[in-house]
């Protein structure tokens, strides 16, 4: 960790899961939604392209 780690601001989570949203208005539910959806989306991806190269791995050990 660097002597200047200290300096930069601590970046608040957008959404943390479990937090109390009773007091969120309904815009801010939906642009948690949409961080979220995002979120679901970018993990997809990930899996997807983990899938492939383990899909390319086998075959090359099958042959």
């Amino acid at each position: 960790m660097s002597l200047f780690d200290e300096d930069k601001p601590i970046k608040k989570p957008s959404h943390e899961i479990g937090s109390d949203i009773s007091l969120l208005s309904v815009d801010e539910l939906k642009s948690r939604i949409a961080i979220l959806q995002a979120e679901i989306a970018r993990l997809d991806a990930e899996i997807a392209a983990k899938s492939s190269s383990r899909n390319v791995a086998e075959s090359l050990f099958k042959k």
